[in-house]
């Protein structure tokens, strides 16, 4: 039983649409206390005071509130941010970048900054210096923008090979502003000037948005008599000190994935699984490999940007409870990948909506009667007349797309202005979703039950249907869509995203051995070797057919639906430095790749010798700074020889890389 004695963590998860917070017994790993609140995407804190909130109230009485030591919260604010383009403003500073070569790459890609300034300088690819850092003009660059941009980017050519010219710049950065700087060989250790360059930009964007959210969860904290150190979750799945992440935020994208995979790690006990944790937006594919998140060595990918940083290899598919369910032209089901609000929701907040919707049942059989518009906030940006005047009707109440169109029977626009609405945030729909089918089937009933019975009586009768078999065929499409998706991942890990519509005879291969009405003179299955760990509310309903279809075990722990409140807690401190260590001729003289510049050695061993005395002690004091306690540091050296052609037997030395890694668990407060 625990008392005032116990060590309790307290994990927080802000996805798509729910905010989990969870408290967990340190000694025992015992989840004491979970509860959940809807994500509030405008003010993350409000959700995230509202979730903690409830976890308290259902907490053992004897446990006093003084009992946590350690707050983990993990958090979609970074990947969001990157996804929808928001950030602070920043200067990107290049160092020995090639100003025509950039622009034409940015004219392709979008500019990440719109500020850029170029500094000659820069290195070879041996560390070389190419040319003597121009400090004059770096110091006009940082003068004159120390009033108009909130945080510095700094990238120099070969910046990893040596990074002299990027820490004297940032030196300078802070001596004449104290704005936040990060260099780009502080994120990563790989060639690559132009994602680095973006990758460090984007970390200059997130910093004011990661550390106004830290101090928003801070003061809730506070309120809650919370004194605990707070922590984030990184896309490995690892912990580091709120300050640490509001200087690296970048790191922090897909922490949620992340947590999930460490939460089904210590919820199931398995090691080696495939985790499917599904939310109201979007369902998540992640593989757990040796008790660790499966991490994307070619660098974490938000939508179509390629980032320089190792998060969890994740397959996310617009798919979950939220997800629209609609016929198309054919009069077929469609789910997603669009989100709306449930209408059992809708109708409990706002009981007016099963008044509306029982109307409806009685004379419309209109594709999108069932459909609802909800106002969600007014944007700064200038609306045209319409638009604002369809906002101020809105915020009334929620209208009904039916009652919308026929006022405005002469608006052609208005489907397309209510998308652009969506676009931009200011408005959301409400519709039909797998949640209501659940709700009508009498699985899942925590709403207007109604509400969702009457959406789906218009939707039936349309697709010629029961209301039953309706929602019967919505389940059973959620789980064959999650199993095509897990086999989806799998061959993307093998050989690459697969091409359904293209590869026509693997496409049908793949519907005989998912499709359950498959009927074809052909049959086969699918078997994966490894069991899948089911995450999130819904997981019972949909999941079980899915395990079926893939011929697998299926684990669904308790406290499934916090899992990534739970994974956000149970991550220890990681942190990483990389060496390279090249000969510059032949066999010697050897080049250490060192944080403060280049060391050279006439001695391959001798260069190893001083990069351990140097970098052991730096890699704990990392951990140390992350929020590490007690810590642990392992070197792995890897020597690389390549045979240069078949007839040559003897290998040519390339280099030696020297891995250090501290692990520690986090320093309770």
């Amino acid at each position: 039983m625990p008392d005032a004695s116990t060590n309790v963590s307290l994990g927080i998860d802000t996805g798509g649409t729910y905010t989990d917070a969870a408290l967990v017994d340190q000694a025992s790993g015992q989840v004491l206390a979970a509860a959940k609140a809807l994500t509030t995407r405008d003010d993350l804190s409000v959700g995230i005071r509202e979730a903690i909130t409830a976890a308290l109230k259902q907490k053992p009485k004897e446990l006093p509130v003084k009992a946590i030591d350690l707050v983990a919260l993990s958090t979609t604010l970074a990947t969001n941010a990157i996804a929808e383009g928001h950030g602070g403003r920043v200067c990107l500073v290049l160092i020995g970048y090639d100003k025509e070569q950039m622009q034409h790459y940015y004219s392709q890609q979008g500019l990440v900054a719109e500020d850029v300034a170029y500094l000659l300088g820069g290195h070879d690819v041996q560390g070389n210096e190419v040319a003597s850092l121009d400090e004059d003009a770096a110091r006009q660059v940082i003068l004159s923008r120390r009033t108009k941009v909130e945080a510095f980017a700094i990238s120099g050519y070969f910046g990893v090979r040596n990074p002299v010219h990027e820490n004297r710049v940032r030196t300078l950065v802070k001596d004449l502003t104290g704005l936040p700087v990060t260099c780009g060989h502080e994120l990563t250790a790989h060639l690559d000037a132009v994602r680095r360059a973006t990758t460090v930009a984007y970390n200059a964007r997130l910093i004011p948005l990661l550390q106004n959210l830290i101090v928003n969860v801070r003061l809730a904290l506070s309120e809650l008599k919370i004194t605990a150190p707070l922590m984030v979750v990184k896309g490995d799945g690892s912990l580091v000190r709120a300050e640490w992440a509001i200087n690296r935020p970048v790191e922090t994208i897909l922490s949620g994935p992340a947590a999930s995979t460490m939460g089904a790690w210590h919820l199931v006990g398995r090691h080696d699984v495939w985790v499917v944790d599904m939310g109201g937006t979007t369902t998540d594919i992640a593989a757990l490999r040796h008790g660790r998140p499966h991490l994307n060595q070619e660098g974490a990918r938000v939508g179509n940007k390629r980032l320089m940083i190792e998060a969890v290899d994740v397959h996310t598919v617009g798919l979950g409870g939220d997800s629209h369910v609609h016929l198309d032209r054919e009069g077929q089901v469609f789910i997603g990948p669009r989100r709306a609000v449930p209408l059992c929701f809708l109708a409990s907040e706002y009981p007016e909506i099963e008044e509306e919707l029982r109307r409806q049942a009685t004379y419309s059989l209109k594709s999108g009667a069932e459909q609802f518009v909800i106002f969600c906030r007014r944007p700064s940006n200038d609306l045209s007349d319409d638009d604002a005047e369809l906002l101020s009707r809105l915020e009334i109440g929620p209208q009904s797309l039916r009652l919308l169109s026929s006022e405005a029977h002469h608006d052609w626009l208005l489907p397309r202005r209510i998308e652009y609405l969506e676009g931009i945030g200011a408005v959301q729909r409400a519709g039909f979703t797998p949640t209501d089918a659940l709700h009508v089937l009498g699985r899942f009933q925590n709403w207007n039950t109604e509400a969702s019975r009457l959406a789906a009586e218009l939707i039936a009768v349309r697709a010629g249907l029961t209301v039953a078999s309706f929602c019967k065929e919505v389940v059973q499409r959620v789980s064959e869509r999650v199993a095509r998706e897990v086999v989806s991942k799998i061959f993307e890990n093998g050989i690459g995203p697969p091409d359904w519509e293209k590869e026509r005879t693997a496409s049908a291969l793949l519907d005989s051995a998912l499709d359950g009405a498959h009927d074809g003179e052909l049959g086969c299955q699918l078997t994966l070797r490894k069991p899948l760990v089911a995450l999130g509310a819904p997981v019972e309903a949909y999941m079980p057919l899915a395990a079926e279809l893939l011929h697998t075990k299926l684990l669904i722990p308790p406290h499934a639906q916090v899992a990534n409140a739970v994974g956000a807690v149970v991550g220890g401190v990681i942190q990483r430095v990389q060496i390279l260590i090249r000969p510059l001729e032949g066999l010697g003289p050897f080049r250490a790749h060192l944080p403060d510049g280049v060391h050279d050695f006439e001695d391959l061993e001798e260069a190893v010798r001083y990069v351990k005395q140097v970098v052991f002690p730096r890699t704990e004091a990392l951990a140390h700074q992350a929020g590490a306690g007690q810590v642990e540091v392992q070197m792995i050296r890897t020597d690389r020889r390549v045979k240069l052609s078949p007839s040559f037997a003897k290998k040519v030395f390339l280099g030696t890389e020297l891995t250090f890694t501290a692990v520690g668990r986090p320093s309770p407060g």
